[in-house]
């Protein structure tokens, strides 16, 4: 029986990872969930799921018996360390997701990560804590999920490439022009996947594609040469690996979060899910495109920042999560996420990111400059 704690257990995968815990009761007993904001389902899920440990960012409006109700940042940290905790899945979204992470695998839990902005942003320091607490981190993410499974298929040095598959979003095949009046409702509309309104869109824009990129390349070891992205609305393939010798392995589900989130929790075995089965019979055409990085630009950014190293991912995370922030609220226009990542880049002096501290300075630098871009835009 392994002990989990669902850190962001109101979000999209941390409702999806409740489910896989009731599916399997006899291998999972709930320890302890956290929530930021969303006060009422937290505390129905408190009342439905009666975790040991329960942590919010705040002190909770109502009182709750029978559970260790804990709130702020050191009770979160605490929760992803805690001794009793076997397994850590981290739903939280953002660069807030750093900490905690780093404190789980310190503590050598075994990390499900669905956040890519810890990864982009802190990839040195989680290898340091990888290392020293001797914990695993595996991907919840559907497309990390696929890599990893296909990449158990052949030894490193015979893997060609990584190919990321994208359902290009809901915009795919419109003309960028049309583009320009996008509203947050329409760029919500994910053809294939229900999400959260962050990743939803990113995938408008592909910065999500981008992100998954480094966060590859900060999983596997693998250089930006060695990653491709290929758009495949469709969904079924997740993502593939090409191999030297010509084989190329793909992973093929249903769109269900279930499956990997499953997977990370159970690995290296697999167990029965909760995910409806694949029926290729009923997919007759899958397709593929290459993504056309003149529009997408955000796609062609995120391999540059790879490249370039250093706080360059940060900036690249920030400055796209202050501008989601804006567009939500109807300060900057659909186009505008990427013009003010692209002018947050062009003004951030690069250098080595040494430290958390590091890393947590160059994102306010990144946000203040896409606070710069709309307020110049904004007075033309």
């Amino acid at each position: 029986m392994k002990h989990v704690a669902i850190l962001g257990s109101t979000g999209s995968i941390g409702r999806q990872a409740l489910d896989v815990v009731r599916t399997h009761p006899d291998l999972f007993s709930l320890y302890g969930i956290s929530a930021h904001s969303s006060e009422a389902p937290f505390l129905a899920q408190i009342e439905a799921e009666r975790p040991k440990v329960a942590v919010f960012s705040r002190p909770l409006s109502t009182d709750v018996s029978g559970t260790d109700v804990r709130w702020g940042d050191q009770a979160l940290y605490d929760l992803a360390a805690d001794p009793q905790v076997d397994v850590v899945v981290l739903a939280i979204s953002g660069i807030a997701a750093l900490t905690p992470l780093l404190s789980a695998l310190k503590a050598g839990k075994r990390v499900a990560i669905a956040n890519k902005e810890s990864l982009v942003c802190g990839g040195d320091l989680v290898k340091k804590a990888l290392e020293v607490g001797e914990g695993e981190l595996l991907p919840v993410d559907s497309e990390q999920s696929a890599l990893f499974q296909c990449l158990e298929n052949g030894r490193r040095d015979e893997v060609e490439k990584l190919i990321l598959t994208a359902s290009g979003g809901p915009f795919f095949r419109r003309p960028r022009e049309e583009l320009k009046n996008i509203t947050p409702e329409q760029a919500l509309k994910h053809p294939t996947w229900s999400m959260g309104r962050k990743i939803s869109l990113d995938s408008a824009t592909l910065m999500n594609k981008g992100l998954e990129v480094m966060e590859a390349s900060r999983l596997f070891d693998f250089p930006g040469e060695q990653i491709e992205v290929l758009i495949h609305p469709q969904s079924v393939v997740h993502s593939m690996v090409a191999y030297r010798d010509g084989t190329v392995m793909a992973n093929l589900s249903t769109a269900d979060m279930r499956l990997p989130i499953q997977y990370a929790m159970t690995w290296p075995r697999r167990m029965p899910s909760p995910a409806a089965p694949l029926k290729l019979w009923e997919r007759p055409e899958l397709t593929f495109f290459k993504p056309d990085m003149a529009r997408f630009p955000a796609l062609q950014m995120a391999y540059d920042c790879l490249k370039a190293g250093g706080g360059c991912p940060v900036v690249y995370n920030g400055a796209n999560e202050r501008a989601a922030e804006l567009f939500f609220a109807g300060a900057l226009g659909f186009l505008e996420i990427e013009e003010s990542v692209s002018f947050a880049l062009d003004r951030f002096r690069n250098r080595p990111m040494r430290d958390l501290e590091d890393i947590l300075a160059a994102d306010g630098e990144a946000r203040r400059l896409v606070d710069e871009f709309q307020k110049t835009r904004r007075s033309k």
